[in-house]
C-alpha cells in the first residue's frame, strides 16, 4: 500500500538530484520535443521500435490518487503526463504508455511501477509522484485502460490470443519498465546517476511483481509483493473447490451457518497466540489445537438483509463487478454437515487415492467462496458458484467466451486436479509466475518484501509460504538451514500479518495490524542499505489502534507472553509444519 508522504521518503537519504533540477521549469520541461528526444532509439531495445511521431506531452494540474482499498489520497500533484508509443517489430501492433513525470525539482531519482487488481494491470501513471519518482501505465496493446485482459482472453470459442496473455502475464510491464527507465534517464539528464526502480503491488498486482522480479530481474531494484496471485492454475481452480465440496457432501450451508462457524473459530483460537484481542495471529495454533467438531450445536442467527458478492475477494470492499441477492433471517445451530463442509475446504485439494494437489485457506478465513443462494421459490439454499473460480473454468480451462460455469454437474475433486493440470502446462510460461531461480534479480542487488493477510479467504495464505520454500530449496539447496536462511533473508523477507484478509484489514478480526508504509521500508533497504528485521504494521482498532507492531519475519512467528503489549518471534518447528506441503497428484514439481 502507498502512504508515506512524499516529504517523509525523500528525508530517507535520496539521492542528489539530477542536472535538469533546479534548472528546468516543467512548462519547459513538458514538451513534445524533450520527450522525443529522450525516446530510446530505434535499435536499442530488441523487438522494440519506438514511434516518436505519435508522442504527446502535457501538464497535469492538481492530480490525486487513491491507493485502492483505502480511504488514503495522495496529492495533489502537478506533474507532466508523456505519452509514448510503440510496436513490436515485425507485428504492426500499437501499444501506448502514459508516463507521469515530475518537475525536475521534484525528481528524486526513482522510477515506480504500481500493480493492478483481478485481471488488469493497473491505469494509474501518477502513484510514485508521492515518492518524487517517474511513474507509467500501459495499454498492454489490448486497451488495458477500458478493457480488462478476462474479456480479450479469446478470440472467439476455442482460440486463445496469446498475445494478450503474454502481454498481461508479464511482457507489457518489463517494456514499460526498459522503456520508462532510457526515457526518464535521458529527459532528466542523469548520465552515470543511478535510478532506483521500484514496483509495488498486491493481489494479481502482487503477481505481476513477482512476474517482474522472475523475468526482469535485473530492472529492478524493490519490488514489494502482497498477497500474489501466482500459480495461477492452482489458485484460480482452488475457488471451485467450495462449491465441489457442497454438492459432493450434498449439503448446502445457510451463510450464516457459515458465518459461525468462522468467528465461533475466531473466538477459540483468539488466545492461543498468548493475546486475547479478537485476532488470530497463530492460525498455525489454531489447526494443531482446535476441532472444528466442538462448534456442533452452537445456535446461529442473522437478521434478513441484502447482502454482496464481493467477487474479487477484497476484504470487505464493494468491487467493480459484485452483486446484490436478498437473505431471508437465518436461525438454527451448526451442523455436523456444516462443519464437514468447512473442514473439508480448510483441508485442500486431494484426488480420489488421496493424493495432495493443493493447499487451502487458513483455518479462521471467511470461507466467502462457499457462500450459498438463497432459492425463494423453494425456501432452500442452493448452489452459488463463484465467478472467480467459474470464469476460470470456462474461459481458461474450456476456451468458452463465457463468464461462469452454469453448473458443476458430474464434477468431482479428480476434475478440480484435472483443471489444475491442464491449466498448469497451457499457461506455464505467461501466467503461472512460480520461476523460482531469482538469481539475476538477486546478484543485480535486488531488495523483495512480500507480505500475505493470515487469514486471506481469496488467495490461501500457505501459497506465499510455499513459494518462499521454494526459491529457499532452488537457490540454496547445499547450505545447512541457518546457512540458506540468512542468505535469503539478505534479499528476500516474507511476513505474514496477522488477522488480516485479502490486501487489507479484515472486517472479522477488525482490530488486528497491517503494514501500511512498505514503501518508507523498501527505500530504507535499497538506498540506504538499512536491511528490514521486522515489517511496520498499524494496528487497526481497539484499545490499541494507531499503535506499531512489528511483524515476525517469516520463518519466525508471534507470541505474547500473558496478555503482554510485547510479543517475541519464535522458531515453532511443529507450527512451521503445517505450512509446509507437497503436491503428489503431479507428477512434475509444483513450486
Amino acid at each position: 500500500m502507498r502512504y508515506s508522504s512524499h516529504a517523509a521518503v525523500a528525508a530517507l537519504g535520496a539521492t542528489t538530484a539530477s542536472a535538469a533540477t533546479n534548472s528546468t521549469s516543467l512548462a519547459d520541461f513538458c514538451t513534445v520535443a524533450n520527450v522525443q528526444a529522450a525516446l530510446p532509439a530505434n535499435g536499442t531495445l530488441t523487438g522494440i521500435d519506438m514511434i516518436p511521431s505519435a508522442v504527446s506531452a502535457s501538464i497535469v494540474y492538481n492530480a490525486t490518487d487513491s491507493s485502492i482499498g483505502s480511504s488514503v489520497t495522495t496529492g495533489p500533484f502537478t506533474y507532466c503526463n508523456a505519452t509514448v508509443f510503440y510496436t513490436h517489430t515485425g507485428k504492426g501492433d500499437s501499444v501506448f504508455i502514459h508516463y507521469a513525470l515530475p518537475a525536475p525539482d521534484a525528481f528524486e531519482n526513482r522510477f515506480y511501477l504500481a500493480g493492478g487488481e483481478a485481471f488488469s494491470l493497473s491505469t494509474d501513471a501518477i502513484s510514485g509522484l508521492q515518492y518524487g519518482a517517474v511513474g507509467g501505465a500501459t495499454s498492454a496493446g489490448y486497451d488495458n485502460f477500458e478493457t480488462a485482459y478476462d474479456d480479450v482472453l479469446l478470440y472467439g470459442n476455442g482460440t486463445i490470443n496469446w498475445d494478450a496473455t503474454y502481454m498481461f502475464g508479464y511482457q507489457a510491464l518489463g517494456e514499460m519498465t526498459i522503456i520508462g527507465k532510457a526515457l526518464t534517464k535521458a529527459i532528466y539528464g542523469m548520465g552515470e546517476t543511478k535510478l532506483y526502480t521500484y514496483f509495488e503491488g498486491c493481489s494479481d498486482g502482487g503477481r505481476q511483481g513477482m512476474s517482474q522480479v522472475q523475468r526482469w530481474g535485473e530492472e529492478y531494484d524493490g519490488a514489494i509483493t502482497g498477497a500474489p496471485a501466482f500459480r495461477f492454475a492452482q489458485q484460480q481452480s482452488l475457488h471451485m473447490l467450495p462449491s465441489v465440496v457442497e454438492q459432493t457432501l450434498d449439503y448446502y450451508p445457510p451463510p450464516c451457518e457459515l458465518a459461525k462457524i468462522v468467528n465461533a473459530t475466531i473466538a477459540a483460537c483468539d488466545h492461543l497466540d498468548g493475546k486475547t484481542d479478537g485476532v488470530v495471529s497463530r492460525t498455525d495454533l489454531c489447526m494443531l489445537n482446535f476441532n472444528l467438531s466442538s462448534i456442533i450445536g452452537e445456535s446461529y442467527y442473522c437478521a434478513a438483509e441484502n447482502s454482496t458478492s464481493l467477487g474479487l475477494g477484497f476484504s470487505k470492499r464493494q468491487a467493480a463487478d459484485s452483486t446484490t441477492s436478498y437473505e431471508p433471517a437465518q436461525n438454527g445451530t451448526v451442523s455436523a454437515e456444516g462443519v464437514a463442509v468447512a473442514q473439508a475446504i480448510y483441508d485442500g485439494v486431494f484426488n480420489s487415492d488421496g493424493q495432495r494437489a493443493y493447499l487451502s485457506w487458513q483455518i479462521a478465513a471467511e470461507l466467502s467462496d462457499a457462500e450459498t443462494a438463497y432459492e425463494s421459490t423453494t425456501d432452500s439454499w442452493v448452489l452459488d458458484i463463484p465467478s472467480t473460480g467459474g470464469e476460470y473454468i470456462a474461459k481458461f480451462i474450456e476456451l468458452l467466451d463465457i463468464d461462469n460455469l452454469s453448473n458443476i454437474d458430474n464434477v468431482t475433486y479428480d476434475t478440480i486436479v484435472e483443471w489444475m493440470n491442464i491449466g498448469f502446462v497451457k499457461y506455464y510460461d505467461s501466467l503461472q509466475t512460480t520461476l523460482p531461480d531469482l538469481t539475476t534479480f538477486q546478484s543485480s542487488g535486488g531488495k523483495l518484501l512480500h507480505y500475505h493477510g493470515e487469514s486471506d479467504p481469496s488467495v490461501p495464505t500457505a501459497s506465499s509460504v510455499h513459494y518462499w520454500q521454494s526459491v529457499r530449496s532452488v537457490m540454496y539447496p547445499n547450505m545447512t538451514d541457518d546457512e540458506s536462511l540468512a542468505a535469503l533473508q539478505d534479499w528476500y523477507q516474507l511476513y505474514l500479518v496477522p488477522g488480516a484478509a485479502h490486501c487489507g484489514v479484515n472486517s472479522l478480526q477488525p482490530d488486528g495490524p497491517f503494514p501500511e508504509d512498505n514503501m518508507h521500508t523498501m527505500i530504507n533497504w535499497v538506498e540506504n542499505g538499512i536491511k528490514p528485521t521486522g515489517l511496520n504494521a498499524t494496528i487497526q482498532g481497539g484499545a490499541d489502534e494507531g499503535d506499531i507492531q512489528m511483524l515476525c519475519q517469516w520463518p519466525t512467528r508471534p507470541l505474547w507472553q500473558s496478555n503482554s503489549t510485547a510479543h517475541t518471534c519464535v522458531n515453532d518447528t511443529e507450527s512451521i509444519d503445517t505450512w509446509t506441503y507437497t503436491f503428489p497428484a503431479f507428477k512434475v514439481p509444483v513450486y
